[in-house]
């Protein structure tokens, strides 16, 4: 047998190892190079794609830099300046002039009254209607309880009854006689002649009368008295008259405690109240 050289089996070899991929066993004797450890990652790490490069931010515009540079609002400031309405509410309430609130009779016939100034004028200063303002009625009725009969039954009823004059007989400056002025009647308004007020609301235009238009004054001596029975807010009378639990017929008897006690006023036509 041929012997086949040594050189020829060894390029065989090789052909086959590169065809199969397989590494070509070495020949006996022959030495195989040796591969180095880092070969295999280096490779494997050579296969992976490159990480992207980082992104650069976009720097901020001068306005918005400007914005973000600005203070900020401190949050106890927000609190504070919530309550400024309110604040505002309560100062315009402190310089707010306080309203005068008028209570009682007094207030009760400044409403009436608007049905009486068209005879009597706005201020009483008469018209169709006799003078009152100016302490004209005070002289004609020193006693309020007298005033409050005419009221009540008007001056027509007082002609028929045949009384010559009404108030004060020793009026100053003269006594005045049913239909004496202008020949007008004064008419009459309580319920029982036909007319529209209650008692509580004559008693309430009477004081008004008395001391809103014709002066009277409720703190001088001559008028602290009646002020306070008939006319100031605290009027039990008033209240009994508005209540029911009074009436112009029963008044004298059921104030008679008190001192000096009232005179009767009632509700037809009578001579004027002795002087006290």
């Amino acid at each position: 047998m041929t012997e086949i050289p040594e050189h020829l089996l060894k390029r065989s070899r090789e052909r086959r190892a590169g065809g199969s991929g397989d590494a070509a066993p070495a020949a006996s004797g022959e030495s195989t190079p040796a591969v180095p450890a880092s070969a295999a990652p280096a490779k494997a790490a050579s296969a992976k794609p490159a990480a992207p490069a980082p992104k650069v931010a976009k720097p901020d515009s001068a306005v918005v830099a400007a914005a973000k540079a600005r203070r900020k609002i401190p949050f106890w400031a927000m609190a504070t300046l919530s309550l400024l309405p309110v604040w505002g509410f309560l100062y315009f309430l402190a310089i707010k002039p306080a309203e005068k609130t008028v209570e009682g009779p007094i207030a009760m016939g400044t409403e009436v009254w608007g049905g009486c100034a068209g005879c009597h004028g706005a201020a009483g200063q008469g018209g169709a209607g006799r003078v009152l303002y100016q302490g004209e009625v005070l002289k004609t009725f020193p006693h309020i309880e007298d005033m409050l009969n005419f009221v009540y039954t008007g001056s027509q009823a007082y002609a028929s009854a045949g009384i010559k004059v009404y108030g004060d007989p020793n009026r100053e400056g003269g006594a005045h006689a049913p239909l004496s002025y202008n020949g007008n009647p004064m008419p009459q308004q309580g319920e029982k002649y036909g007319g529209g007020l209650t008692e509580y609301e004559i008693l309430g235009v009477v004081c008004h009368v008395r001391y809103d238009l014709a002066g009277a004054d409720p703190k001088d001596e001559k008028w602290a008295e009646e002020y306070e029975r008939w006319c100031s807010p605290e009027s039990e009378i008033f209240a009994g008259l508005e209540a029911g639990s009074t009436s112009f017929t029963t008044l004298a008897e059921d104030f008679k405690a008190l001192m000096p006690p009232p005179n009767a006023i009632g509700v037809d036509p009578r001579e004027t109240t002795a002087a006290k």
